[in-house]
């Protein structure tokens, strides 16, 4: 059964009456960025493979470099508005606009006539994920009921490796036809996705968050009703969660913050939260999986395999056992907690990188004489690299961001997480098939020494989120709740009680005090 959810936007929602369903169409939605970005990268991975692809464009390392990084030349300006774009539009508006626009990009893509038409599809592509992303990673966070956060905003993520299974198993498909189609049709189809979320965008309802900040209190509560407890809207914990949003949102309005980009440097504890936001975009893409995620082949060939068919069947295998890592460790973040995640993961890579630098320098210095232990023993370390990655940063790039947040700077914080990301991946996407090309195996030893630095970064800067709703984790950051209920976790698990009648009144009252604009 559906049931009208007013959005205080121009797309409307019917919202089913059960929790679990809506949860379920909330990340279903959502995914359009990391499905389409995966589904990119097992794409360009499968298309660099193919004589084709590279025949057709007449590709060398550095046109090489420029056609696969160009996604993230959008991806670097599209942070630059989606913040701005998902505050004030809304954030189901701002996923829209984004997957249209991602639409053009994959048609423009599709029928690319030489490289310059390919690197612009690529850049509207980008811009447009981007878009979607942001603004799609915001609103799952805001959305999710806070106990099934970790799964619900970690495994937005996850369905990186589902675009990516698709486009291998696609490639895999089309990479013996003799037209251009062995690469035009991967290219078409990387659009399914973001048709998908703009179908699932009139079944879902608006941030709770966004909707009291713009001052639709009923509104929000009867989400965070559909959100958490099946549309009651007296339910305990449904008054919880409302009273905490309304308690700290009033509280950010009084000490003066807006939704200005410049409030994200204005105070020391804003700089902290942003400080520790940013990094996971960069430490994802220069950990060292752009190799595997862009340049596969080169890497398979570095380890002694050279079959253009044996490396598309690797990438399929490469991308379903990423994907079961990953689920993995979204159960770790959410029982074990974000930061035990996030180092456990950086020390399997680092040890990855250098095992995998060593055999690789052993094929190298005698590639004919080399043995099939010796090949096979270093493809099943890469492999285990790219599991070890989809551990921890494949989950913790969405989650963690917008939980270390607060409201006012959550959009544009997470925007510069995503700026950061494209800015770096634009840079080593273009330079690792030179790096691979000229120092070979050593990149390995390169990318295992910046690690080292990345897993001291984590271990001295980031915080334990675990558990908390968006508003209990200001305490861990400002040294204090900005409402009085009791923690939301602990409503929902009966240890605390709250007086149904005396939290009504509360709200009653300062609903009314605020007015209908908290702006």
């Amino acid at each position: 059964m559906l049931t009208r959810s007013p959005t205080a936007t121009w797309i409307p929602a019917w919202v089913p009456k059960s929790t679990i369903f809506l949860s379920f169409l909330l990340m279903t939605c959502s995914m359009v960025q990391s499905a389409t970005t995966g589904y990119d990268g097992s794409m360009m991975n499968g298309l660099n493979i193919l004589p084709s692809y590279t025949n057709y464009f007449v590709l060398s390392p550095a046109t090489t470099g420029l056609n696969t990084a160009s996604i993230f030349i959008g991806g670097f300006f599209g942070p630059l508005v989606s913040g701005i774009i998902s505050d004030h539009l809304g954030r189901r508006p701002a996923i829209f606009w984004g997957s249209a626009i991602t639409l053009v990009g994959v048609l423009l893509q599709t029928a690319a006539q030489d490289i310059a038409m390919f690197v612009i599809a690529r850049i509207v592509l980008g811009f447009g994920a981007a878009l979607s992303g942001i603004a799609g990673g915001v609103y799952l966070s805001e959305t999710f009921p806070s106990q099934w956060r970790a799964w619900g905003v970690g495994m937005l993520n996850n369905f990186y490796y589902v675009g990516a299974l698709v486009a291998a198993g696609i490639t895999l498909g089309t990479g013996q036809w003799a037209s251009t189609w062995a690469w035009r049709a991967p290219s078409l189809f990387q659009g399914i996705f973001s048709l998908m979320c703009i179908l699932i965008l009139p079944f879902i309802p608006e941030s709770p968050r966004w909707l009291v900040h713009q001052g639709y209190y009923d509104e929000a509560r009867l989400v965070i009703a559909q959100t958490n407890a099946n549309g009651d809207l007296t339910h305990p914990v449904v008054l919880t969660v409302y009273k905490e949003i309304i308690d700290t949102l009033r509280f950010e309005k009084e000490v003066g913050r807006t939704m200005h980009p410049k409030e994200m440097f204005k105070t020391p504890v804003a700089r902290k939260r942003f400080l520790i936001a940013i990094p996971p975009g960069i430490f994802s893409c220069i950990a060292g999986n752009i190799i595997a995620s862009y340049y596969l082949g080169a890497e398979l060939t570095t380890a002694g395999i050279t079959d253009s068919i044996q490396q598309l069947k690797a990438n399929v295998v490469l991308n379903a056992w990423c994907l079961v890592c990953a689920v993995g460790g979204t159960s770790l973040a959410s029982n074990w907690g974000r930061k035990p995640t996030a180092i456990l993961s950086q020390v399997l890579l680092i040890t990855c990188l250098f095992i995998i630098g060593g055999l690789s320098k052993m094929y190298a210095d005698n590639p004919n004489g080399a043995s099939s232990a010796l090949v096979y023993g270093d493809v099943a370390v890469m492999f285990l690299f790219q599991g070890f990655y989809s551990i921890g940063w494949t989950p913790l790039l969405t989650l963690y961001p917008p939980e270390v947040l607060n409201y006012s700077i959550r959009a544009n914080g997470v925007a510069g997480t995503s700026f950061a990301l494209n800015a770096f991946a634009l840079v080593f996407v273009f330079i690792m098939p030179i790096g691979l090309n000229n120092i070979t195996w050593k990149m390995y030893f390169v990318n295992g020494s910046w690690d080292i630095v990345i897993l001291g970064m984590i271990m001295y800067w980031w915080v334990e989120t675990k558990g908390k709703t968006l508003e209990e984790i200001d305490a861990l950051f400002e040294g204090e709740k900005h409402s009085s209920v009791p923690d939301v976790e602990m409503v929902r698990k009966g240890r605390e009680q709250i007086d149904a009648k005396d939290v009504e009144q509360e709200i009653s009252i300062e609903v009314e005090g605020l007015g209908r604009k908290l702006e």
